[in-house]
């Protein structure tokens, strides 16, 4: 899905640096086409950051992870997760997070 590195912002869209619901980032996919997600959560494992992600106003309704690193600036960005070990592992704390709060 993810085209290029996207640079994320660290405070919300509401400037309260709160990590709210409210704070969105539009990726582009490998036809150019943008998609409005919204970040619902971040989820810290080994010592590295990762956004759970959900489209916006699509039909897609399963949240995407990507892992947050920092560019060449110093900026946070949104990279695919390209490792099989690495994905399974946030996908299973995602899981492990989502039965604690049911």
């Amino acid at each position: 899905m993810v085209d290029e590195k996207k640079e994320l912002n660290s405070e919300c869209e509401c400037g309260c640096d709160c990590d709210c619901d409210n704070e969105t980032v539009i990726l582009q996919d490998e036809d150019g086409n943008e998609h409005e997600f919204t970040i619902i959560d971040v989820l810290e494992l080994n010592e590295n950051k990762y956004a759970i992600l959900m489209p916006v106003d699509e039909e897609l309704d399963e949240a995407i992870v990507l892992k947050i690193t920092e560019d060449e600036n110093g900026d946070e960005v949104l990279v695919e997760i390209e490792s099989d070990e690495e994905w399974e592992s946030v996908a299973k704390a995602w899981e492990q997070l989502l039965d604690e709060e049911e």
